[in-house]
């Protein structure tokens, strides 16, 4: 077991302590017992402390493991340290689905994305109905503000016409007029393709607008490390290939390895400007009363991950912090659910939801507060996700639904449309001559590869790229098929010794009574929770919503190449 301490990246591997990093272990093991003794003796209770203030910090596409808290050499990201050494980390939070748009739903609203219609579905309408927890500590007197990414994509009411529609971004009022590609401005950016917004300018802003005595609830949304990276950013920025550890799900070569370190250097940027709110709270003597929560969306943007219910696609980063009522340095390892993150948050704040559809998520304050660490903290021994439709990349805009069940050690997932192509389409129609079909697999007449003409579920990136040009490859041709393959019904991993899933169980024998006792917990959520794909009357509802983001269209399955 390997875990990173401190900014420094100090690496602590079990069985092979150096004198010197004994030492530090037994320091930190007084500072703690210290802490707790402190804890224990000041009473702290929820009474004492109703309304806190939260910063609430969320990446977009970061897997868990991109952390230098959790062990990736290189990835360096000192303001989520912090919170996780001095607060609680959860090693095993699984987001609500592996897209941003359902798993943001699932989040704000404490239901699963499979319960909010077509607002749990990417690029679809908002409905009013699906009221966020911002909206209820708003009301119970917290201001309330944003910058950059909200809840979204989705479709907000444009005019009166759209009048079941929500106006206002899920996360709340935007304050993100401070730019860096504002001609007044100093562009300390090492890439424009980084978001232009100054998110730190920005929550400094929201700060000064922020009424007397008031608690606040700021929603810092980054943009990054979503995909729109300028390729070799990591050169100028000093980092080296060598120390890039390539998940077991992408071939090890160069390419692979300056893509992954332009994902870190997007993560690296998130975080510098978490660094920053942190600081400021400091020195404006507001840190220690601010419960800091800090996660992503889903995991990175690379095939297999990002879009799939794997685990680099689901499970994320998560640590909270509030010295205040929540004893830190602890570690816990059950799975942690999204729709987990609204009680929560209103049990933190001491607002009784008036307006909210009721919630499936449980809240894990108790957790929180107390000082236990490991597994069995919390109540729920399961956390689930799933997805339907994720960009435009079948016929008639299909998704491919996927359910997945996940335990401290294993993975369930419900494929439930096993003859669609997981990744999206091989093969796409011509927008320029609607009888005829692109390429296979997005290849041209040089066998250079055109992201936009096939398996679109995978955003545009070297990595992909490289699949798919080396789709026959010897060595590498199986990378590709573990991306793009149609997979069976059922899945079943052992994610602690398999952790990028590639050996599956299900159907195993020796399995048989695991993979039949995680089959039987994710049907039942799924019936409680109403899931159409599993008792409603339509069961391809899911397919039918509108999506209000540019479309592809895709011939019929029994139409494509062979």
């Amino acid at each position: 077991m390997t875990r990173i301490r401190h900014s420094s990246v100090e690496t602590v591997a079990f069985g092979s302590v150096s004198a010197q990093k004994l030492a530090s272990k037994l320091l930190l093991l007084v500072l703690l017992f210290a802490q707790a003794l402190a804890f224990a003796s000041s009473g702290s209770s929820a009474g004492e402390e109703l309304r806190p203030n939260i910063l609430f910090a969320i990446s977009d596409d970061q897997s868990y493991a991109h952390t230098s808290f959790a062990g990736s050499a290189f990835v360096n990201t000192p303001a989520f340290d912090r919170i996780a050494e001095e607060g609680v980390y959860f090693s095993h939070c699984i987001a609500g689905s592996p897209g941003c748009a359902p798993s943001r739903s699932a989040l704000v609203t404490g239901r699963h994305h499979w319960q909010n219609e077509q607002s749990g579905q990417h690029a679809s309408a908002w409905l009013k109905q699906y009221v966020p927890f911002v909206d209820e500590i708003r009301r119970n007197g917290y201001f309330v503000g944003r910058t950059g990414k909200g809840v979204g994509p989705f479709q907000y009411a444009r005019d009166g016409s759209d009048g079941l529609w929500r106006e206002e971004d899920a996360a709340g009022p935007e304050l993100s007029e401070i730019r860096y590609d504002d001609p007044e401005s100093e562009d300390v950016r090492p890439t424009t393709r980084l978001s232009p917004t100054d998110y730190f300018a920005n929550f400094e802003s929201f700060m000064g607008k922020r009424p007397a005595g008031a608690p606040f609830f700021f929603w810092y949304g980054g943009k990054e490390p979503h995909r729109r990276y300028e390729q070799g950013t990591w050169r100028r920025l000093g980092k080296k290939l060598i120390d890039v550890e390539v998940p077991g799900f992408l071939p090890d070569n160069e390419i692979i390895r300056g893509d992954l370190l332009d994902y870190a250097v997007e993560i690296e940027w998130f975080d510098q400007h978490l660094m920053r709110m942190l600081r400021y709270l400091e020195e404006v003597g507001e840190l220690d009363r601010t419960i800091v929560i800090v996660t992503s969306d889903n995991g990175m943007p690379f095939p297999r991950a990002k879009a799939n219910g794997f685990d680099y696609g689901i499970r994320v980063p998560l640590a909270i912090r509030y010295p205040k009522a929540f004893l830190g340095g602890r570690i816990i390892d059950d799975p942690t659910s999204f729709v987990d993150f609204a009680p929560t948050i209103l049990e933190l704040t001491a607002t009784k939801p008036r307006e909210m559809l009721p919630m499936t998520g449980k809240s894990f304050a108790p957790a929180l507060r107390s000082n236990k660490s490991g597994s069995g903290v919390l109540e729920s021994e399961y956390a689930f996700s799933g997805r339907e439709r994720h960009s435009a990349s079948r016929y008639k805009n299909w998704g491919y639904p996927q359910r997945a069940i996940r335990s401290e050690k294993h993975l369930l997932i419900w494929n439930a449309k096993p003859d669609r192509w997981p990744a999206g389409a091989p093969q796409r129609i011509d927008p320029e001559q609607a009888n005829s079909l692109l390429p296979l697999y997005g290849l041209d007449a040089a066998g250079k590869h055109v992201s936009e003409w096939a398996f679109t579920d995978i955003d545009a990136s070297p990595s992909k790229s490289y699949l798919v040009e080396h789709y026959d490859d010897e060595e590498d041709g199986a990378f590709f098929w573990h991306a793009v393959g149609k997979r069976p019904e059922f899945e079943l991993y052992d994610v602690e010794e398999d952790p990028y899933c590639l050996l599956n169980l299900a159907g195993d024998r020796d399995y048989a009574g695991l993979e039949a006792k995680l089959k039987k917990a994710l049907f039942a959520e799924l019936r409680e929770t109403n899931d159409t794909r599993v008792v409603g009357a339509d069961r391809d509802v899911f397919d039918s919503y509108l999506r209000y983001s540019p479309m592809r269209e895709f011939p019929a399955p029994e139409e494509l190449q062979r």
